[in-house]
């Protein structure tokens, strides 16, 4: 759903249904249902109100953001969800970091040949906040979506919610652990997929086609707060 501002300062509100959305108006079986929406403040620039204030900058906002149309691509719309904190005084959001699975580079390293022990990695991800003391209990995320390429990934023990049209799966997965600053922790175990010495020509690096680049996406369904980070798969 896109927002366009008019000649007439009018706003029209432009939706359209996403390809998922489609194949299920296209059963035509009662099946497709709206049941919730988000919105998203992907255009947005809050430089604009460090710079000016927050009454002046939300003005300018308001007046000066050029909006993106709506897109069918699911994939590609609304990056940043926006979400709903009661606490007026709340200056600082979570962030999701990384803290096992990775190597110094921050890249996961897996090889779809070879022992069986390189083809899986224990990953972990945490919630962390700078400059507080404890995270509030409104953005402690409860559930959490993992995106990945069904290609080349799958999480262990655990089936796909969807998989789109580019072969994206979404995964949903409930928190496993708490922090020391009372956020959450996601623990699960990625697995490469049985890749073809074809995918590897197709996919692989410009310069290596022994080594595949893909990458995996982890959001916070509470605090929307998005950890991406590289997976890089080894032919051997």
């Amino acid at each position: 759903m896109g927002f366009l501002q008019g000649d007439t300062n009018n706003i029209i509100i432009d939706a359209v249904l996403t390809d998922t959305g489609r194949q299920f108006l296209a059963r035509n079986d009662g099946s497709f249902s709206t049941v919730k929406f988000a919105f998203g403040d992907d255009e947005v620039d809050y430089s604009i109100i460090e710079k000016y204030g927050r009454t002046v900058g939300k003005e300018k906002i308001e007046k000066n953001t050029p909006i993106f149309e709506a897109l069918t691509n699911g994939s590609l719309a609304q990056k940043y969800k926006c979400i709903a904190v009661s606490n007026p005084n709340l200056v600082r959001l979570p962030s999701l970091s990384l803290t096992a699975g990775a190597g110094t580079t921050g890249t996961v390293s897996l090889s779809s040949g070879g022992t069986s022990g390189t083809r899986f990695q224990r990953l972990v991800l945490e919630q962390t906040i700078l400059n507080e003391v404890s995270i509030s209990s409104e953005l402690v995320d409860q559930s959490f979506t993992i995106e990945m390429n069904n290609l080349f990934l799958y999480v262990r023990n655990n089936a796909p919610d969807s998989i789109d049209s580019q072969r994206k799966a979404t995964y949903i997965l409930t928190r496993t652990g708490n922090t020391s600053l009372g956020g959450a922790t996601v623990d699960f175990t990625v697995n490469t997929q049985a890749i073809t010495d074809t995918q590897y020509q197709i996919y692989g690096l410009p310069n290596n086609k022994t080594r595949i680049q893909t990458y995996v996406k982890v959001t916070g369904l509470q605090s929307g707060a998005v950890s991406e980070f590289i997976v890089e798969i080894s032919k051997t």
